[in-house]
């Protein structure tokens, strides 16, 4: 069998796990915990996507019954690879309980709130609104290509 090029699997899951800190202003990573990652809502007439870096409250809905810095995303199921892809999703839906929010929205941010609010990833849908109800996003299946995060 001859050599590959490639970017090691395992080296992948390592990145979601925090392990390598590339930085020496990063030095939270020597914890032995996992960091707190959060959903956030945003309206329709936002301009979130590759760009963004970080948790802002521009463009984040407001309503009733929502927080501002959005929910806790429930994170028991460490990431993991098949073949070459590493992947994660998280480990429940992301729910946001008793909200009224009557101005469009069809984004959701996940953010690192452990470390300085850092933008993981943007996932949108079609526009919503909610009058004192449940929104219900529920995660696709923690696998490779189909979970929410896949590093191939």
């Amino acid at each position: 069998m001859a050599n590959s090029q490639a970017m090691c699997t395992s080296f992948k899951v390592d990145l979601l796990n925090a392990v390598h800190a590339f930085s020496t202003n990063n030095p939270a990573h020597s914890a032995s915990t996992a960091d707190t990652f959060k959903a956030a809502l945003y309206l329709a007439s936002g301009s979130l996507g590759a760009g963004t870096t970080a948790y802002s409250v521009t463009n984040e809905v407001s309503g009733s019954g929502y927080t501002a810095g959005g929910i806790t995303v429930t994170n028991a199921t460490a990431p993991t690879s098949s073949g070459t892809t590493a992947y994660w999703t998280p480990s429940a839906s992301l729910v946001y309980s008793g909200v009224t929010l009557t101005t469009a929205f069809d984004a959701v941010l996940i953010y690192n709130s452990t470390q300085s609010d850092k933008a993981v990833s943007v996932h949108t849908f079609g526009s919503q609104t909610v009058t004192s109800g449940t929104f219900t996003l529920t995660m696709p299946a923690n696998g490779a290509g189909t979970a929410l995060l896949n590093l191939a």
